[in-house]
């Protein structure tokens, strides 16, 4: 098994799923797509099973038996080794002490903002800024539901980590639009972005729907 396996993010996450009690990787899969949008986004079924097993070869986790469920075939259940523990101890410190530069999406697309002419850079800005304060809300209410549910702190500390660096972003845009509409954040003279083309309006029929489509249509 490639040693880049073992740098892949989700070993981590495997790691501390695995701190929780044992799993197997359907299961894994599952509980890791349903706690966030970002191994919902990344993992598959492939990469999560390449984990397993290049976590079994380094040690860091074992098979304890198989178990079924109905009439599905049976699944090898996996538990953290004491190496295993040690290495995400180990791992866990040093993400948590070493910031990294970390590269998103929108970092990138920002960084030639002014590719957009300030009109249409204040009116995306804006767009930006409203769907982070709906899905901020959403997550708050989450959060607080979790935490008057007597979900410990400790257990949900990741979604207000997430949360702080959302308040963060609305913030800094909201600097940002404010600059663009007193004019303290200038564009070069001519930056000017191609005007976005219009939705293509669907061609006319060539010939007039039958009876028979008409009432398909409108049902």
């Amino acid at each position: 098994m490639p040693r880049r396996t073992l740098d892949n993010p989700i070993v981590l996450a495997v790691l501390g799923l695995l701190l929780e009690g044992s799993s197997h990787p359907h299961q894994m899969l599952a509980e890791l797509r349903k706690r966030s949008d970002n191994h919902a986004a990344v993992i598959t079924r492939g990469t999560l099973y390449n984990t397993v097993a290049a976590l079994t070869e380094a040690g860091w986790i074992a098979p304890q038996g198989r178990e079924r469920s109905g009439n599905r075939p049976e699944r090898t259940v996996y538990a953290l080794t004491r190496a295993g523990r040690d290495e995400l101890v180990r791992r866990l410190d040093a993400r948590i002490r070493t910031p990294q530069r970390e590269f998103s999406q929108f970092l990138g697309a920002v960084t030639y903002l002014g590719a957009l002419d300030p009109r249409r850079a204040e009116e995306a800005l804006l767009e930006r800024v409203r769907r982070l304060e709906e899905r901020t809300a959403a997550d708050e209410a989450r959060l607080v539901a979790a935490l008057a549910a007597g979900v410990p702190r400790l257990h949900v500390i990741e979604a207000e980590y997430a949360l702080a660096l959302a308040r963060a972003e609305t913030e800094w845009i909201g600097s940002v639009v404010d600059g663009i509409r007193t004019g303290a954040l200038t564009w070069p003279p001519g930056a000017v972005a191609s005007p976005v083309a219009p939705a293509a309006a669907p061609e006319p029929p060539t010939s007039l729907p039958t009876s028979s489509a008409r009432k398909e249509s409108s049902t």
